[in-house]
């Protein structure tokens, strides 16, 4: 059985997968293909790489599952919210959640432009709702067969929370927190506050969070513990006088983009992350309590709070964690494409996620015909991982293009721009003349899986970038570059067996400087996609400070 996964709902983030017989064999975002950052339209570049990918046509697909329920669910969700005033009537929801419902309506929920740019096919669509899709997406490729599985986010149609029991194969639904009692808006709300774009920069103030001081009392707006948390919607969204009218003026006033940062802004930026990790272990301890399972599965955008995650792994609540790598809407596409197994009582393929190279690639002949095409002079190489390692500790700056791309918001060794961490000063070298990003912003560490104990406090296994632990303290000073104010870093963990040559390059640059670690963060400027061509790769390359690339056996320098 052949099935395509896709999100789509008009929000943010396409995205499509293709599944065959249980077994994920491709997945990628919308935006990395059209160059549109979280781009929300009907992913048909994302279908057409599936279908390239597999080398087959639409005719042959049998399952095409969204990510989303029915087109009407979200409208008259929002509708019952208004006519009952647990939503403000002024906010503007309505009328975008009314023209997303009415297109949704007219596309069949995407099952119209699919025959309309693809043609004929006697595949069955069906819809799945989100957070069933975000369960799916995580447990199934948990590995575990028993696990608490908890889902944040902004919302679905009418969830913002909810909790699932796996075991042995099945998946039961325990509770759904309903929206717009949701931590995700909670951070989205301060998100926009800061002067950042919701649902999207959220992680901006994660990194700016350490700056902080406690102190700030937003209690008004989130109470964590309350069974398991509680969200002062109208506190939060305002009223018809602004969407924080009803802040306290003891927060100031909503600070303008691109603005100063203020020591208030850090310590908002504080109190917002330490109080959506209260009421995220509030959420977990209920669910732990409720299945009795020692297994923790997290999937939803809520999920890609690193910091939160890495305490979760050190508080001793749970035995083993998985975070789903495209935990955010993206993701939700690999849990649509397993509903068929729900069918008939059946059990769900159960399979650990070791990796996410689940993208598109390019070889050495695509790589060449660039490089030729904009009369680029290049060097082969005969041995990238060691070329590149003798750059690093020369104090380079590298872009690194290889093999598949990954599929989810970090880069992992094949879409990245690596960086040597012993260099004090090369966090504020890459932010400022490569990723033209904040100076606060950090950055994360690649080791090699066996190294990580050495240098972390906690080194549980984190292939996906996706969890915080501290850096020993003796270690700070090795590693200044990825070791962010609060002494915590972001660690990939790579195996010899799941990236042979990104961890060949860390493993040659540790011989040469003693320190098997290099910096990593993705390959691409701000605002901007990760690259997804090589001529995606060039032309940022030559718009940015940084001094060589490496794509696949070429190496260019400037």
């Amino acid at each position: 059985m052949i099935t395509l996964g896709l999100n789509y709902s008009q929000m943010h983030d396409s995205s499509a997968c293709l599944v065959k017989d249980g077994e994920l064999l491709f997945a990628v975002a919308e935006e990395r293909i059209s160059r549109v950052k979280h781009d929300a339209r009907f992913p048909a570049l994302a279908i057409q790489a599936c279908l390239d990918f597999a080398k087959i046509n639409p005719a042959q697909v049998d399952e095409v599952c969204v990510g989303w329920q029915p087109p009407g669910a979200t409208f008259r969700k929002d509708l019952s919210l208004y006519a009952t005033g647990r939503w403000p009537a002024s906010y503007l929801n309505l009328l975008n959640s009314t023209r997303q419902f009415a297109s949704m309506r007219h596309q069949h929920g995407g099952e119209n432009p699919f025959r309309r740019l693809f043609g004929p096919t006697k595949a069955r669509f069906r819809f799945v709702d989100h957070h069933l899709s975000h369960a799916l997406s995580t447990y199934c490729y948990s590995g575990f067969n028993d696990a608490a599985v908890v889902i944040m986010d902004g919302r679905g149609a009418w969830e913002a929370t909810s909790i699932w029991h796996g075991s042995n194969g099945r998946l039961q639904h325990v509770l759904t927190i309903p929206w717009p009692n949701s931590l995700g808006l909670f951070y989205a709300q301060f998100t926009g506050f800061l002067g950042f774009t919701p649902n999207a920069d959220e992680w901006k103030v994660m990194g700016l969070a350490p700056y902080g001081r406690p102190g700030i009392d937003l209690s008004l707006f989130l109470v964590p513990e309350a069974d398991p948390y509680k969200v002062h919607v109208n506190r939060l969204v305002g009223n018809g006088s602004g969407p924080y009218s009803n802040f306290p003026k003891s927060l100031g006033r909503p600070r303008e983009p691109e603005s100063d940062i203020s020591d208030l802004h850090k310590n908002i930026a504080f109190s917002v992350q330490d109080l959506c990790e209260q009421a995220i272990f509030s959420v977990v301890r209920l669910a732990l309590q409720k299945t009795g399972s020692k297994n923790l599965c997290l999937a939803g955008g809520v999920a890609l709070n690193s910091k939160a995650n890495g305490k979760l792994a050190a508080s001793g609540m749970i035995e083993n964690l998985f975070v789903q790598p495209a935990a955010s809407d993206d993701g939700a596409a690999l849990g649509a494409a397993l509903a068929p197994f729900l069918d008939d009582g059946n059990r769900l393929p159960i399979r650990a996620m070791r990796h996410a190279y689940l993208g598109p690639s390019f070889d050495d002949d695509a790589i060449e015909m660039a490089l030729k095409t904009y009369k680029i002079r290049a060097s082969r190489l005969g041995d990238p991982a060691a070329a590149a390692a003798d750059l690093l500790s020369q104090g380079k700056i590298l872009g690194w293009y290889q093999g598949r791309m990954e599929f989810g918001p970090r880069a992992l060794g094949s879409r990245s721009i690596i960086a040597d961490p012993r260099d004090p000063e090369m966090s504020a070298k890459v932010n400022n003349a490569v990723k033209f990003r904040e100076w606060w912003r950090p950055f994360a560490p690649s080791f090699k899986k066996e190294a990580a104990p050495e240098y972390l406090e906690s080194a549980f296994d984190s292939p996906f970038m996706i969890l915080t632990a501290q850096v020993r303290p003796e270690k700070r000073g090795v590693i200044p570059s990825v070791t962010h104010v609060d002494g915590s870093a972001r660690p990939q963990t790579v195996e010899k067996e799941v990236n042979p040559l990104y961890y060949r390059l860390i493993d040659e640059f540790g011989k040469r400087t003693g320190v098997p670690v290099i910096m990593n963060t993705s390959f691409n400027l701000r605002g901007e996609a990760i690259v997804h061509t090589p001529t995606d790769a060039i032309r940022t390359f030559y718009s940015s400070g940084m001094d060589a690339l490496v794509l696949g056996s070429f190496l260019v320098e400037k």
